[in-house]
């Protein structure tokens, strides 16, 4: 994986960690935090990072994407344990890797979501392919299955 890629991913995990954790209600501040956590950051890159992880500015402060959850399907509970890892395959294709045998259980979770990035998933034994319309679509759902699957 290039640097950058690396760096980017690390520098956006950290600003889905603080707006968890903490009120953030500019970017400024958010890129002073990120310095704190020695990740480089600048005010484009985190602007940059904000659009691609679907997070919104609300009076209070910065907002995360919501994931869906899981207690509203009582068969749905205790996916997030199966996701290994996520990537992107080109402009509106990400495959999610899971544990050994829980892909179609994950990919059943994503179909009832609802989450209008989804166009479809196709799963095997460890792996799904989620299609989205878009790249804006794809980063969105990256940001919702990292906060949703702790990936």
């Amino acid at each position: 994986m290039p640097a950058e890629v690396e760096s980017r991913q690390k520098r956006q995990a950290a600003i889905l960690d603080i707006l968890q954790n903490q009120p953030v209600t500019r970017q400024t501040e958010l890129v002073a935090i990120l310095r704190d956590q020695g990740i480089e950051a600048t005010q484009s890159s985190v602007s940059r990072d904000l659009k691609q992880l679907g997070v919104s500015k609300l009076d209070s402060g910065y907002a995360q994407p919501e994931a869906p959850d899981a207690q509203d399907d009582p068969a749905l509970t205790g996916t997030s344990g199966f996701v290994r890892d996520i990537q992107t395959a080109g402009a509106n294709l990400t495959v999610v890797k899971t544990a050994v045998g829980a892909a179609q259980r994950v990919a059943v979770y994503l179909d009832r979501s609802a989450w209008t990035e989804i166009v479809g998933t196709l799963s095997g034994d460890d792996t799904i392919f989620v299609a989205t319309r878009s790249v804006a679509d794809q980063r969105r759902l990256v940001a919702k299955l990292r906060i949703r699957f702790n990936a």
